[in-house]
């Protein structure tokens, strides 16, 4: 019996269970489905995939819209029924050749398997291309060719993550899944921070405790726009002509999901329609069957009344394009369409990836010198030197020469002059705003510069002329205080003795003269105020 399956599915004649979107003629031959809203769904599947390069992506396109499906056995066995699409359904779609037109024998071969508890049980494997047993081409009409059926294949085995592929994926980092340290040859994975930057960095090495001193983590802006920049420089009017296909291909494929809806309006008017007819050939006595009939004709008329409205919300959701000429100068400017927020950073990445391989980071131990090797798909290499960016901190730190210039002044200036001369040249803090009093304290402090101490000839301060004399500041306060000694006090708070030799006699006659300094001054509580508010500590 196996033999004679053989001989048949040589032939192209034995039979089996066909896929949604094909029938057999009254022949036995092998055609595509005459109902227009399941070819239109078959083939919108292959559109979406070749759009957008994911079984996930055509799934999520199919999110609004019903997609068929034959029963096989039981009560609805060779009935068509609709429900959702869903990831394993496309994945079924995209590889089988049926839809390529190819009869395939022996696509599928059952195994024998033990199990864990002894037991035998058959399980059906999928084979590899080469072992398909019978493969004939151009057996019946197909919803693609063969040649586009290979590259489906291609795409999806280009999107098997388990396999180690790196499909281009969401998030701002263009190099994400190509790039390699060119230190380790390992690839870097790539890091989000919660700021939304990402940093490339060979995470697998260090696991793995294989790190080299150059294995660093490099952030994926400064990588992303030396390549893209690159990338958009090498780019001719025939890539330009490719822009512009897609384009119409994008208008193509706005124009197939309305169609979907419009065959479903269709389809639910005629419905609507064969139930007013059977209602209204119903006899009026029999009124059993006319309230059935009645009831079937306002389910018809509901399900009409939605089919419009899913029509009206596609025809709403879908904007239109703009005009071709438009299309054509925003193609003419790559680098506008590049950075246009309407383009994802998805889309920029399989552009990316059309014409770059991979990209190799190369970085010394110190030093910020980076070198980004690049290796096009048509073999041909290139090799770019840049810089790694600025820590934070250096970029935000005050310019040199407004330090330079509070160096110079700081001593003999005050910070109120500092800001005005810092002001009057223009120079502003490593934040980008104006100098004020605070920005010139922070460098007097961090630059240990002094500030001017106000003194004219013959003035020193409370604690100088304490030293000078022998005995406590509070004694010297007392004295301010009680007229005895003469101050002024400047701008900045300090307060500015006159101490000339007369003075100085006069205050050593006091100091010889009383008791109370020879044993020792204590701070009176009057002068709390005094003392809290100087200047010179």
């Amino acid at each position: 019996m196996q033999g004679a399956k053989r001989t048949a599915a040589a032939r192209g004649e034995l039979r089996f269970p066909l896929p949604v979107g094909y029938v057999r003629d009254i022949d036995g031959k092998t055609v595509i489905d005459a109902d227009q809203e399941v070819v239109a769904a078959v083939a919108d599947v292959f559109a979406a995939f070749q759009a957008t390069g994911s079984a996930y992506a055509v799934v999520a396109a199919f999110k609004q819209r019903r997609f068929p499906r034959r029963a096989y056995g039981g009560v609805w066995a060779g009935e068509l029924r609709w429900g959702r699409l869903t990831h394993s359904r496309v994945l079924g779609v995209l590889s089988n050749p049926a839809y390529a037109g190819a009869y395939v024998f022996g696509r599928y071969r059952t195994q024998r398997v033990v199990a864990p508890d002894g037991s035998i049980r058959e399980m059906l494997r999928e084979q590899p291309r080469a072992e398909w047993g019978v493969v004939i081409q151009d057996h019946h009409a197909g919803y693609l060719s063969w040649e586009q059926y290979l590259l489906n294949q291609q795409r999806l085995a280009a999107n098997a993550t388990r396999t180690g592929a790196r499909p281009p994926r969401e998030g701002a980092a263009l190099c994400q899944g190509i790039v390699h340290c060119g230190s380790c040859g390992r690839a870097m994975s790539t890091n989000y921070r919660l700021s939304g930057r990402a940093d490339y960095e060979c995470a697998h090495s260090r696991a793995d405790h294989v790190a080299t001193p150059a294995c660093r983590v490099i952030d994926a802006a400064t990588v992303d726009q030396v390549v893209a920049a690159r990338l958009l420089q090498v780019l001719g009017p025939e890539e330009v002509a490719l822009a512009l296909a897609a384009a119409d291909e994008v208008a193509e494929r706005r124009i197939r999901a309305t169609r979907a809806s419009e065959l479903a309006l269709e389809r639910a008017r005629f419905e609507a329609d064969r139930a007013e007819r059977a209602f209204h050939a119903c006899e009026p006595e029999n009124r059993l069957v006319a309230r059935s009939l009645e009831s079937r004709w306002e389910a018809k008329l509901g399900a009409l009344a939605e089919a419009e409205a899913a029509l009206a919300a596609v025809r709403a959701s879908v904007p239109t394009l703009p005009p071709r000429a438009e299309l054509e100068a925003l193609a003419a400017d790559l680098p506008a369409l590049w950075s246009a927020p309407s383009t994802s950073d998805k889309d920029r990445k399989r552009l990316l990836r059309t014409l770059v391989a991979d990209v190799t980071l190369t970085s010394q131990a110190k030093g910020d010198e980076l070198r980004i090797g690049i290796r096009w798909r048509s073999g041909a290499t290139e090799l770019i030197v840049t810089r790694r960016p600025q820590p934070l901190y250096e970029t935000k730190r005050t310019p040199n020469a407004a330090v330079k210039l509070i160096l110079q002044l700081g001593p003999s200036t005050s910070d109120q002059e500092l800001v005005a001369e810092l002001q009057a040249r223009g120079m502003k803090t490593g934040m980008g705003r104006p100098f004020d009093v605070a920005a010139v304290k922070w460098v007097r402090y961090i630059r240990r510069v002094p500030a001017p101490s106000g003194f004219e000839p013959g003035e020193l301060s409370v604690d100088q002329v304490a030293a000078r004399l022998g005995i406590s500041a509070d004694a010297v306060y007392y004295w301010i205080e009680r007229g005895h000694l003469s101050a002024r006090r400047t701008t900045a708070g300090r307060l500015c003795v006159s101490f000339t030799p007369e003075v100085e006699a006069a205050c050593r006659k006091r100091v010889a003269d009383s008791q109370h300094l020879s044993a020792g001054f204590r701070r009176a509580p009057e002068r709390e105020a005094v003392r809290s508010d100087r200047g010179d500590a």
